[in-house]
């Protein structure tokens, strides 16, 4: 059964940086893709940055590229998210997920995804 923990949030200005850090148990055979989301009041969830543990196929949204990068370390029970140029509408609750797909690939839709971690606010101020 997985199990996923996130840490790393906090209240950072805008311009700043903050790392996430997803620590994941009961992996199977590293298959899996994980994500993170994010989701801010009133509104839906959706896909901030998605990897595909067998290869590192990595997908973000179009909101994110070019200032969040994911990454996993070489164990692959921890999957990071490192947030560069954090702007006031990055702020939301942050999740992690894991889900195996057989054949799917990378794939970054909450909807396709069974197990979450509690989340971790981030907060950027103006």
């Amino acid at each position: 059964q997985l199990h996923l923990v996130e840490s790393g949030g906090g209240l950072v200005q805008s311009g700043g940086s903050l790392r996430l850090s997803c620590a994941i148990s009961g992996l199977t055979k590293n298959t899996e893709t994980i994500g993170w989301f994010r989701q801010a009041p009133g509104k839906e969830r959706e896909g901030v940055s998605c990897i595909y543990l067998p290869n590192d196929t990595t997908r973000y949204g179009d909101s994110v590229k070019g200032r969040f990068t994911i990454s996993v370390d070489n164990a692959k029970n921890t999957v990071f998210l490192q947030m560069n140029n954090l702007k006031p509408e990055d702020t939301a609750v942050y999740y992690c997920a894991a889900e195996l797909r057989l054949g799917w690939g990378v794939f970054c839709s909450p909807t396709d995804f069974g197990s979450w971690g509690q989340g971790t606010q981030v907060t950027v101020s103006s």
